[in-house]
């Protein structure tokens, strides 16, 4: 049967079940304009800005826009202008915002391997920051930016999205409640499948980049020194040198919301394995096809799979407890469904009836919850959903799988040292 819980009561109601983050510190006044810079205003930068004017309420201006390629920072500003009704400054180089005294809060939605010495600079710039997932290229980057941001004691948020979405939200309430027993495994996958002339990950390159418009050093940053090359700034997430490909662009939110579900925080161990199996008539280095199997303590195991020549089955989690299952598919699907045991379930389970929820558009609607609540964090009216210290956690099971991979072994984390070993 459907839940009787409306749409509208789960989007409005479900903040105190999220509470797990550190004391919120005190910024702006409740009424003071937030002055925000963004720096990537690709594809994602410019879709959150999207989501910035539709979700939050004023006052906030954002008042830079940055990029390295010449017509995003045009088509960025256009949209601030639009949506916003003010005219941006612009900059190929973030620390031009980083600078400007008057400029509280940053967004960072470059490409991953920027994400650690943006971060780093913005918190000892004493900005705010919002920054995408995974929240550093190497386990150690991610590190290095819990450790300055407990010293900068600035309200940091990392992009994983999930955790404010009503209907993981509504899930882990149901674990809580015990309505599924013990849950001891998790299958989550993400696929996806393209025409042969649209590669996976090949984004269209603009037809008038080229090395006056594109600023190839700027987009290299601390990545390996190398000629212009349009497709590796265009479509970095295909290299290694700028990201983890599967591992860190997929797989972490979903072994970040099965953190947040099941309350777990790190692996114990990861065995990963894949290749470049579909899309094989051009350099791409970073696999199509992955599957990783994770290990945590308490006799816990995640079994993760993508590829991206089938979408049939899409996206989604499934939560295996030994009363129930709960399945969240496409961000905007929950089911859960009681256990049958052949006809003879004990009475308290016979009891429990089958739940299907639908929010349309939930992950549009999530990220601007999570945008709002970084601000309202910033206004010190809220805690911060993903710290630094979560979305640490949350990257790691994507590094881990990389690092699996890359080295065909298994992987094992330590928690108390920090430290990964191969078996």
């Amino acid at each position: 049967m459907n839940d009787p819980v409306s749409r509208r009561s789960f989007l409005h109601g479900s903040a105190p079940v999220i509470a797990a983050a550190p004391t919120v510190l005190r910024a702006l006044g409740a009424n003071e304009r937030l002055n925000i810079g963004l720096i990537g205003a690709g594809g994602r930068g410019y879709y959150l800005l999207e989501r910035l004017y539709k979700g939050v309420s004023p006052p906030f201006q954002v008042t830079w826009v940055c990029d390295a390629y010449d017509g995003r920072i045009a088509r960025g500003k256009d949209r601030v202008q639009t949506m916003g009704g003010n005219t941006p400054k612009t900059t190929r180089e973030y620390r031009d915002i980083l600078a400007d005294p008057e400029v509280d809060a940053v967004i960072i939605a470059t490409p991953e391997h920027l994400h650690h010495s943006q971060t780093i600079a913005a918190l000892k710039a004493g900005k705010h920051v919002y920054v995408e997932k995974p929240i550093a290229h190497t386990i150690e980057e991610g590190a290095e930016i819990v450790r300055t941001a407990r010293k900068a004691g600035k309200v940091v948020q990392v992009g994983t999205q999930n955790r404010s979405n009503p209907l993981y939200i509504k899930a882990k309430e149901m674990v809580e409640q015990g309505l599924l027993g013990e849950i001891h495994y998790v299958r989550a996958f993400w696929y996806r499948n393209s025409l042969e002339d649209n590669p996976a990950w090949r984004y269209a390159i603009p037809p008038d980049a080229d090395e006056t418009n594109t600023d190839w050093q700027r987009f290299l940053g601390p990545a390996p020194k190398r000629p212009f090359n349009k497709a590796r700034f265009y479509q970095w997430r295909l290299y290694w040198d700028y990201s983890g490909g599967i591992s860190t662009d997929l797989l972490v939110h979903q072994t970040d919301i099965t953190n947040f579900v099941c309350n777990k925080t790190v692996p114990l161990s990861c065995v990963a394995s894949g290749g470049i199996y579909r899309w094989v008539k051009d350099d791409r280095e970073v696999p199509d096809t992955l599957s990783a199997i994770y290990e945590y303590p308490g006799r816990f195991h995640i079994n993760y799979s993508c590829y991206f020549g089938n979408d049939h089955f899409g996206y989604g989690e499934q939560f295996l407890g030994n009363e129930g299952t709960l399945e969240v598919l496409n961000r905007q699907y929950l089911n859960f469904y009681p256990q049958k045991f052949g006809g003879k379930a004990p009475p308290h389970v016979a009891a429990r009836q089958e739940v299907k929820l639908h929010i349309p558009n939930a992950d549009n609607l999530s990220v601007e919850a999570h945008l709002r609540n970084w601000i309202e964090a910033i206004r010190g009216k809220e805690k911060v959903l993903v710290p630094p210290e979560v979305g640490h956690q949350g990257a790691l099971p994507g590094h881990l799988a990389t690092l699996s991979y890359r080295n065909g072994k298994k992987v094992y984390w330590d928690e108390k040292t920090e430290r990964y070993r191969f078996g």
